[in-house]
């Protein structure tokens, strides 16, 4: 076939030309001879290709997708077989039943495979597949049934669980229950026919193909099937009918005869093996004549197997052998019990089942009951060796280690036990033996065992004596039950004879001094479970079922029989054993009888031998056993003492023996453990009346026992309800009451005054404090109501004490104990905080968590607990009270005593945070339990909340600091009466004011309450917090007074910190409506001294109105500059027109229009002030007796003159221009003149206005519009220049300087930093020719080489040091005046240094400004210092304005001046600077530094994602607002633009690790820009070169020159690297013509050394080598030693000729052969060179 390897298009229904050809052969031949289907399984169906006529026409009816799914499905690939599959079975669901219909034909071959696919998951997938597909076909699957449903079978029977789970739903799914066997009867025989011929046919290799499949595969493969087959033939025989059975017996006879089908009972796997046991069981309950006449090889395949203990097999093969022996009745005549079945079955119980206990002992019973008489004869020997073997299969190492397996044992022995007496229930000898041995020799060893074993006492052997016992006791006729029963006297017989050798059992233990507590705890719990069986058998059945019996009704039936009606009714009773209902109780008397043996003798030892042991088993005894003739019996040793009159006639034995006996034992001195004596006391109590109970707990209360004591009887006492109301007079009385009491003061007092360590006695004390106090029922207290009260209140007493102690750390002890027991109290007793005492305890307790630990001195565990305390106080008041706060509650004292906190404490920070966080705690306590709280919370806020009075007072209180920063920043207008230095530097004080701790509080209080409000849809927070309005708008005061502090004193960034780690950072305002918080603050602006508390009330106005102004109505504005422009010309002598002009500004500023009438009639009016009232003006005044109403007014004058630069210059005529220019010079005079009143801020504000108007005439005369040119005066702009420009910056070039020498500490709070901002500004603006033309003080430096004129070294000598200044507007400042000057400086240096001769040196070099290196080193060491904990790749995180940053910042300004500097330089000074630089080594450390500066990820900030498209730093230009990062990438850029030959030579020289991070991050991010820059710069050159061309291809990062001279051509194509600069520049030649090739090598090599060597762009490059090749052309020969006629770095021509070959060379080439090759001869001729 042609076209084999084509893609084949998906959906293609047209069939291949074997298929045609079929096709045409069908037509002319009739049938297809021999065409049948690829079918390799054990079926003989029908193949995927059908073997029918009309192939074509079949196939075209099955859907294309279903198609290419079901050759999918026998691809090799497992993922595209289960792919295949789950698709198939969605496209089942999902398509029309017609089109699934079509697959049909084709479904059981693929079924057939796939369903034994080795994959689990593909055979569980083809089930749930196969269960889509029937749940659409329906009916329509019938006539395939026969064909799928052998492997049907075999998948309900995989042995993977999911996978037979999903065939068994598919197969119910197809088939209802009545429906099932009509079914498998219709395809019984195919079924049969699958699974017979993979038991006897089918091998590994048959069932698999052994060239795809690996030998494990297949074996694995092999036997599942096995398994599954097995299995699936005792499903088939369980499903059909009887009559299918029946016919179906003749073929499954083929099978049971077949010799392989019986070696699978000894098969390597366990899975077969299990599989055959389980299908001879189906065998031999569904087919037992075929059974019986295979007996001869069934029987001993499955008797001689049961020591097969494979997890797997065991079960199996017990089911299998109960069923022999149920079906086969001859089946021991094909085995020999004794030699092979008993033996292993020995083996196996000595083993204890290995391991497998839960599997095989519930057999052994019916295996004992189907035991024919030949096998057990003789009866005493067989059951002898049965029992020991069961015995001896406990104490293996599984039973022993295992509480379930031993269970199963003994309840498997006690069952068989109890069958086999019932079997040997007759007066014959032989039995009457086997009885005796089996109580002796088997049950008794069993007890004692058990009685030593806590494992065994725990189990339920006990329980099952017991009813083993009551049987007897029934079958001995002592329940008078009416029972007939024969054999009455063996069973009397049989119990005299258990309780006299059970009764010697226990004396023998009881009776031996050196017995082990755990050997008496196992008697007592031995007889307790006999005492109270149905307790017992209660707690078993609820922590653990029994052990059942489990047989099939078959064998139950057969048991019956076997057994007949006694044992059937015994059979019943052990099958359930705990859950009989009338279990009864032993009716024996033998069984007191030995209980008083013991309990006599037990008294004996302790009385002669003062045993404890004996002590604690008389207890447990006495918890069962409290009977008056237990109490008799014991009594019978004691003598009446003398002396005891009170008792002497009390005639009950249990209060006689308590009295005489426990009370006695109770009070001696030195015993540790008396738990067991106090159960023995309520033991004894459980005899007496309540009155006798109160009399004698009250003689034990006043006994002066140890309070542990007490404490264990309180504790008993309350155990159960019956206990306590007997008990309920003592607990109430007056006689513990007092004893409390009593303790509870000794304890405080033995507490405070002690610092030795605590004794476990205190600690019982405070658990007894504690338990009385706490403890209720039924909302009753524990004790009486009055002493309980008076324990609290001493409690309260004592704690509140340790509050005025200095040395409180000591009292830890004793207020955790008294957190304990308050704890307990709050949290049980209802109702408690009703008591005042109570009341006051929890206030003490608040107090103590909310005041700091530097003052209370306790630990943090401690105030974890007194929280809790507290918590659980407030819980239970704000649950139980009214809803009101009353007076002297709680809640009314803790707010007085918060406000009391904040008001006159002085808090700092963290004593704040720590009465925060008591208040919330209180609060979010009271939100939690809901139902009153709003109105609760609405009472404790309103005490929080200060008078209006107070708020006033507080808010006084605060700093006046804040204005400065809103006064400089033009938001606030006012004045300060007598402002003096000391009052704007901030006091380092680390208290916070009150007003802001107030509000901390109410805001915290608030924030929580809000969340209870949310809740509340109806009502808003606001509803019920009192006065919430006025508390936000001093909470927004507060927040405002830290904010224009701008946080400096560092108590205010705390408070902020805080705020915004509570979330009130933005205020309140959210919490209440806009509009009342709005007209409340409105209304405190208005009223005089209320919000700005140093102005009247003009300026309260003023500032409100600077506010309102933009956001008020066009006319309201109009209607103000108005009556403001009439109060500025209609001013008088006294009147203040500062308030008028201010409001002018303000409306003017908010873009209102006004005619420029007005504004010439203002300018009028301050020119007539200039004449009339100069005073007013300020000019070349001392401003330290300035007023600040005075410098407001300069202020706003100075302002009014900027706006009408900015906005009507054209309404200016000269005399007001002339007014204008000559009041800002004498005002900047001034301010030169006033250097050091800087620090009050109404002199700076002054200052900055008058900068700004400096920076707003720069920016006018610079660019001027024409339309406004035409309007101004003719000469204005000449005098501009001419004059003003040069006064102008002769007075403020030496501002900063004096600025920095007037205030030297730029951390101080009156630091004027505005003032250096805003000059900065105006001197970014200086011309040049200015700054050239300087005059500043001249400032030289000793020793300092310099070819500069004396006024640009005086300017740098100025300005270097100023970049080190800490103040980074100086800074910036700074850098731009310098950058202005740095193009210059080059020109002064020349030719570079001409006094050094030729052979000084290998290459000339030159320092650049000396001024400028001085910085820059000293900043390199500093940045060294700085930066040396890093490594390349590391980004530092610098603070801003902190020491380390303004060094940073200082240092990278001074490398952007000097990179400006080496840009500016010509070729040859370049080389002479870098070489320099090199020598120097600063350019590598910058680059280290500059890689430790640079973020990793240098995006600019709020782009989201990183893109190609994202602007980085080094995409965008630097502003004059930079950040570090960006500044460092700035100079990283223009370091890599302007020396690229340096930085290429630093990278090569480092380490691979820094060397890979450096070109990682260029390549990424800088390599592209600069490619680009430079390829753009080609395109843009203007620069012409004589005879060549450049041109630039910017898609492949391609230069092309084109040198073009007479006949000769040269192209040369210049390729950026990906990496550039980094990487070296490569020359490729394009055409040449007319040029020698070895000349064309030369001039490449040329080229690529120029490019890659060279400092500077491609262009320059170009047109370096340009020159080479034309001085080559013009005749001046190479150097013979670089072969280049001008040199790579420093441009010179071969000058050093040779006297003797006359050959010219470079100096520096020159020097460089001599000092390698260590000779001074001619590199050409080799003579001495002169």
């Amino acid at each position: 076939m042609g076209g084999k390897n084509k893609q084949r298009t998906k959906g293609n229904v047209r069939p291949s030309s074997s298929g045609r050809a079929a096709e045409v052969l069908a037509r002319e031949g009739g049938a297809i001879p021999g065409f049948v289907g690829f079918d390799t399984t054990v079926t003989s169906e029908l193949s995927y290709v059908p073997a029918v006529h009309g192939a074509e026409e079949i196939d075209n009816l099955v859907d294309a997708d279903f198609r290419l799914v079901l050759r999918k499905l026998s691809k090799r690939d497992v993922v595209t077989r289960l792919k295949a599959v789950q698709d198939f079975g969605a496209m089942c669901q999902e398509r029309d039943a017609e089109e699934v219909k079509g697959v049909l034909p084709y479904w059981p071959r693929i079924y057939c495979k796939i369903s034994v696919d080795p994959d689990r998951r593909i055979r569980e997938a083809t089930q749930q597949a196969f269960e889509q597909l029937v749940l659409k076909v329906r009916r329509s699957l019938a006539p395939f049934l026969k064909s799928l449903m052998g492997h049907w079978i075999l998948s309900q029977c995989d042995t993977y669980t999911p996978a037979a789970s999903a065939a068994c739903q598919a197969f119910q799914a197809a088939f209802s229950p009545a429906k099932q066997p009509e079914a498998l009867s219709f395809c019984k025989d195919e079924i049969l026919t699958v699974l017979q011929d993979v038991l006897l046919k089918e091998t590994a290799d048959t069932l698999s193909d052994s060239q795809s499949v690996t030998e494990e595969e297949r074996e694995t493969k092999y036997f599942r099937m096995l398994t599954s087959s097995l299995l699936g033939v005792k499903k088939l025989l369980s499903l059909l009918l009887q009559d299918d059975r029946a016919a179906l017996q003749q073929r499954l006879a083929l099978l049971v005869n077949s010799g392989k089908f019986w070696k699978y009972s000894k098969h390597k796997t366990p899975q077969i093996r299990g599989a055959f046991f389980e299908m001879q069981c189906a065998l031999c309950e569904f087919t037992p004549d075929m059974v019986q006449s295979e007996a001869a090889r069934l029987c001993p395949a499955v008797l001689l197997s049961i020591d097969d203990t494979d997890p797997v097999v065991l079960p199996h093969v017990w089911e299998a052998v109960l069923h022999v022996m149920s079906t086969i009745p001859d089946c021991w005549t094909h085995v020999n019990a004794k030699k092979g079945f008993l033996p292993k079955l020995w083996a196996l119980l000595k083993e204890g089942g290995k391991g497998m206990a839960k599997g095989l002992h519930p057999n052994l019973m019916p295996l004992l009951s189907k035991l024919p008489q030949q096998i057990t004869d003789p009866d005493l020997d067989f059951y002898t060796t049965f029992y020991t073997a069961f015995l001896q299969g406990l104490s293996s190492e599984r039973a022993a280690t295992s509480p379930s397996e031993s269970a199963v044992i003994v309840t498997s022995f006690v069952e068989c036990l109890r069958y086999s007496i019932t079997q040997n229930a007759g007066d014959e000898q032989s039995q009457e033996k086997i009885r005796s041995m089996l109580i002796s020799q088997q049950l008794l060893p069993l007890i004692e065992k058990a009685i030593r074993n806590p494992s065994l006492q725990n189990g339920p052997l006990f329980l099952l004596i017991t009813e083993m016992l009551i049987s007897w006791e029934k079958r001995a006729g002592l329940h008078c039950e009416g029972e007939k029963n024969n054999n009455k006297d063996v069973f009397k017989r049989l119990l005299a004879d258990f309780w006299e050798e059970l009764g010697l059992l226990c004396v023998r233990f009881v009776d031996d001094e050196d017995v082990d507590l755990q050997a008496l705890e196992g008697v007592a719990t031995l007889l307790q479970v006999m005492r109270n069986p149905e307790r017992i058998s209660k707690k078993q059945t609820q922590k653990k079922k029994s052990v059942r019996l489990c047989l099939t009704k078959t064998e139950e039936e057969e048991k019956s029989v076997i057994q007949g009606e006694g044992v059937e009714k015994f059979a019943q009773t052990v099958s359930e054993p705990v859950q009989e209902k009338a279990l009864g109780s032993l009716q024996t008397q033998h069984f007191e009888d030995a209980v008083c043996q013991l309990a006599q003798l037990c008294l004996a030892h302790v009385n002669e031998k003062n045993s404890e042991k004996h002590l604690v088993f008389l207890s447990l005894l006495l918890q069962s056993f409290h009977t008056p003739r237990i109490f008799s019996t014991l009594l019978e040793f004691d003598e009446i003492k003398p002396g005891d009159d009170k008792w002497t006639g009390e005639k009950n034995p249990a209060v006689q023996f308590l009295l005489r006996r426990v009370v006695v034992w109770l009070a001696e001195v030195g015993r540790s453990d008396t738990e067991h004596l106090v159960e023995m006391v309520f033991s004894s109590l459980s005899c007496c009346s309540q009155e006798e109970t109160t009399q004698i707990l009250n003689h034990i209360t006043t006994m002066g026992l140890e309070w542990r004591i007490i404490l264990q009887i309180i504790q008993r006492a309350g155990k159960d309800p019956k206990t306590r109301a007997s008990c309920r007079n003592w607990l109430k009385g007056s006689i513990l009451g007092e004893q409390l009491l009593g303790l509870t003061a000794e304890l405080c007092k033995m507490e405070h005054n002690s610092t030795a360590p605590k004794t476990p006695t205190s600690n019982n004390s405070w658990t007894l404090i504690g338990l009385v106090l706490s403890q209720n029922n039924n909302n009753e207290s524990l004790i009486g109501e009055v002493y309980m009260e008076k324990m609290l209140e001493k409690l309260h007493t004592t704690l509140s004490e340790t509050k005025s102690l200095s040395d409180a750390g000591n009292m830890e002890p004793l207020i955790s104990f008294i957190c304990d027991v308050a704890s307990s109290f709050f949290c049980s007793v209802q109702d408690c905080l009703l008591l005042l005492s109570a009341e006051e305890l929890l206030l003490t307790v608040f107090q103590l968590t909310a005041q700091d630990q530097r003052h209370t001195h306790l630990s943090e565990s401690l105030l974890d607990k007194l929280k809790k305390v507290c918590a659980a106080g407030v819980r239970s008041l704000v649950q139980h009270c009214e809803c009101e706060v009353r007076q002297g509650g709680f809640l009314h004292s803790a707010a007085v005593w918060v406000m009391k906190q904040l008001l006159t404490s002085n808090l700092d920070i963290k004593g704040l945070q720590v009465l925060v966080r008591a208040v919330q705690s209180l609060v979010e306590t009271i939100v939690s339990v809901g139902g009153q709280a709003s109105s609760v919370l609405s009472q404790f806020f309103a005490l929080l909340t200060p008078s209006q009075t107070e708020w006033t007072r507080i808010r006084h209180a605060l700093s006046p600091q804040w204005v400065k920063s809103p006064l400089l920043s033009n938001r606030h207008r006012g004045v300060c009466e007598k402002p003096s230095k000391d009052m704007w530097k901030s006091r380092d004080s680390n208290r916070l004011p009150a007003h802001l701790c107030v509000c901390a509080v109410l805001g915290i209080v608030a924030q929580t309450a809000a969340v209870l409000a949310s809740g509340q849809k109806e009502a808003p927070c606001s509803s019920f917090l009192p006065n919430l309005t006025g508390t936000v708008s001093e909470v927004l005061y507060a927040l405002q007074w830290c904010k224009e502090l701008d946080f400096r004193p560092p108590v205010a960034s705390a408070y902020r910190n805080l705020l915004a780690e509570w979330g009130l950072s933005a205020g309140l305002h959210s919490k209440v409506p806009m509009k009342s918080l709005l007209e409340t603050l409105y209304s405190r602006s208005d009223s005089p001294r209320a919000f700005f508390h140093f102005s009247n009330m003009n300026l309260s106005k003023l500032s409100t109105l600077q506010v309102l102004c933009p956001l008020m109505a066009k006319e309201d504005r109009e209607t103000l500059i108005a009556l403001a422009t009439a109060g500025i010309i209609n001013w008088q002598e006294e009147e203040n027109v500062y308030g008028s002009l201010a409001v002018l500004l303000c409306c003017l500023n908010a873009n209102t229009p006004v005619e420029d009438e007005v504004i010439q009639a203002v300018l009028a009016t301050l020119m007539e002030w200039r004449n009339s009232r100069e005073d007013w003006f300020l000019f070349s005044c001392d401003l330290s007796d300035t007023t600040s109403e005075q410098l407001n007014l300069n202020v706003e004058m100075i302002r009014f003159l900027c706006w009408s630069v900015t906005h009507c210059p054209a309404v200016l005529g000269g005399n007001q221009w002339d007014f204008l220019l000559c009041s800002m010079l004498a005002w900047l005079e001034t301010a030169s003149e006033n250097v050091s009143c800087l620090w009050n801020p109404w002199v700076q504000l002054f200052v900055c206005e008058n900068a700004a108007l400096i920076v707003t005439l720069n920016q006018f005369f610079a660019a001027p519009s024409s339309d406004v040119l035409e309007k101004l005066p003719t000469e204005l702009a000449g005098e501009w220049k001419d004059f003003f420009i040069e006064g102008i910056y002769n007075l403020l070039l030496p501002l900063p300087v004096r600025i920095t020498e007037a205030f030297p500490e730029p951390d101080d709070p009156v630091f004027p930093m505005a003032v250096l901002q805003s000059v900065g500004l105006a001197l970014t603006c200086v011309p040049v020719q200015q700054l050239n033309q300087n005059s500043l003080p001249p400032r030289f430096i000793a020793d300092q080489k310099t070819n500069l004129p004396e006024p640009l070294q005086t300017l740098l000598n100025t300005l270097c040091p100023l970049l080190l200044f800490k103040a980074r507007p100086l800074q910036v400042t700074v850098h731009h005046m310098l950058e202005k000057v740095m193009p210059q400086l080059p020109e002064c240096d020349g030719e570079g240094d001409s006094n050094r001769s030729d052979d000084d040196r290998d290459e000339p070099c030159l320092s650049p400004p000396a001024a400028l290196m001085a910085i820059l080193s000293t900043c390199e060491e500093l940045c060294d210092s700085i930066l040396a904990a890093l490594q390349v790749g590391e980004f530092a995180v610098v603070q801003p304005l902190s020491v380390e940053y303004s060094c940073i910042l200082a240092y990278l300004l001074a490398w952007k001046l000097l990179l400006t500097f080496f840009k500016s330089s010509p070729s040859h000074l370049r080389a002479h600077y870098a070489q320099y630089l090199k020598r120097s080594c600063s350019l590598n450390k910058l680059l280290l530094h500059l890689f430790k500066l640079m973020p990793e990820n240098p995006i600019c900030p709020g782009q989201g994602t990183e893109t190609k498209e994202s602007k980085t730093f080094f995409t965008e230009s630097l502003l004059l607002t930079w950040e570090l990062p960006h500044l460092a990438c700035s100079v990283y850029y223009s370091t890599v633009q302007d020396l690229p030959a340096m930085v290429r030579l630093w990278w090569n020289s480092q380490e691979k690790r820094v060397s890979s991070a450096v070109e990682k991050f260029t390549s990424k991010y800088v390599s592209p820009v600069l490619s680009a820059q430079e390829i753009s710069s080609v395109h843009d050159s203007t620069q012409m070169f004589d005879s060549m061309t450049v041109k630039a291809r910017s898609a492949a990062r391609e230069v092309i020159a084109i040198y073009s001279v007479d006949d000769i051509y040269i192209e040369l194509v210049i390729q950026l690297p990906q990496n550039y600069p980094l990487g070296s520049i490569t020359v490729e030649s394009g055409r040449r013509v007319g040029v020698a090739v070895q000349q064309w090598r030369n001039w490449m090599l040329q080229l690529s050394t120029y490019l890659t060597h060279q400092n500077g762009s491609i262009m320059e490059g170009l047109a370096l080598w340009k020159n080479n090749v034309d001085k080559r052309f013009e005749g001046i020969e190479d150097c013979m030693i670089c072969f280049s006629v001008i040199h790579g770095s420093n441009y010179s021509l071969p000058k050093k000729a040779c006297r003797t070959c006359k050959k010219k060379f470079h100096s520096a080439c020159l020097y460089k052969w001599f000092t390698s090759s260590n000779k001074s001869t001619c590199p050409l001729c080799r003579e001495t060179f002169f």
